[in-house]
């Protein structure tokens, strides 16, 4: 077997088809039937099937290509570190963002690791879910995630800061009228709430806890930025992080009393290379919070070595 196959079987898997797979290859198509076909001999299994919609993975096949993921990931990571010499830093980097957290932040590292490696290629997938940000780090495939601290985060995470939550409040609301908007003030007011499995979702509950233990659901979404168009609509007020309020709507946002912060995290795979750790530095010299703004001279983080993915919950801390 080689890492060949494993690529050409994962193309046809992702496009269903021989000639597509070979297409984006750039391969002639029989090199790629003939390196499936040797492959299937080698293992002597089938590991796709024809149905009317064209080729998808059998039941043993589906098992292989998860492994075979893995294997190409390592792969491409480890002809990364080869040749991250010289300045010169290529290859792909595969990042896994909690939805709502970094929103301001991870574009400002990322832009500054793209400006210093120009080919190093980045891949950011963006899961509001918890269960799907953990079904990604046991795949294997990411270099690093970005998520908020929860009870069971693990000990070498890496603190990056703490995200400031503000309230939208819709037009003509009476909050409006108030520099901080308290807590209590709002008990019976309808919410603009997030997937029930969702950071997200789990801060504005405990921040409710005490002022309103069953608030009432207006709509639930996935995405803060749709949280906040819906909020300014009047459809009902929402929590969400400072940095994740998209530009236009800063007159119906308030800050919050008792403040509202939640720790974010960054964990890295184990054996993080050069460009893991570099976004993770670039992530440490990101603002994180107004306070942060105000001091940020005065201290840092302590450097820590970088670690991996060794945890099964993502249930924010209270």
């Amino acid at each position: 077997m080689s890492l060949r196959q494993f690529e050409y079987a994962l193309a046809i898997a992702e496009e269903g088809s021989v000639t597509a797979a070979a297409e984006r290859l750039h391969v002639a198509q029989p090199s790629v039937s003939q390196q499936i076909r040797g492959l299937e001999r080698e293992l002597g299994v089938q590991l796709f099937a024809r149905t009317p919609a064209g080729l998808v993975p059998t039941v043993v096949g589906r098992a292989f290509l998860r492994e075979a993921e893995v294997a190409v990931s390592a792969s491409r990571r480890a002809r990364a570190t080869a040749r991250a010499g010289a300045d010169e830093l290529v290859g792909e980097l595969t990042v896994a963002v909690q939805m709502g957290f970094g929103t301001r932040q991870l574009p400002g590292a990322l832009g500054a690791l793209r400006r210093r490696y120009p080919r190093l290629e980045v891949t950011v997938f963006e899961e509001p879910s918890s269960a799907e940000l953990e079904r990604l780090c046991r795949r294997g495939v990411l270099d690093l995630a970005l998520m908020a601290a929860c009870e069971r985060s693990p000990a070498d995470a890496h603190h990056l800061g703490d995200e400031e939550f503000v309230v939208v409040l819709g037009p003509g609301h009476r909050q409006l009228t108030a520099d901080r908007v308290e807590l209590r003030e709002l008990a019976g007011e309808p919410w603009v709430r997030f997937d029930r499995d969702s950071a997200l979702d789990s801060v504005l509950l405990n921040v409710l806890r005490d002022n309103d233990p069953a608030p009432a659901t207006a709509a639930r979404v996935s995405q803060t930025a749709t949280a906040v168009r819906w909020a300014a609509q009047g459809l009902g007020t929402t929590l969400v992080p400072a940095s994740a309020v998209p530009g236009g709507h800063e007159h119906l946002v308030r800050p919050v009393f008792p403040v509202v912060s939640q720790p974010v995290i960054a964990v890295l795979r184990h054996g993080a290379g050069p460009a893991e750790t570099a976004l993770l530095e670039l992530l440490r010299k990101q603002t994180w919070s107004e306070s942060e703004s105000a001091s940020e001279f005065e201290s840092e983080f302590e450097s820590e070595s970088p670690s991996g993915f060794e945890f099964a919950a993502f249930s924010p801390a209270p």
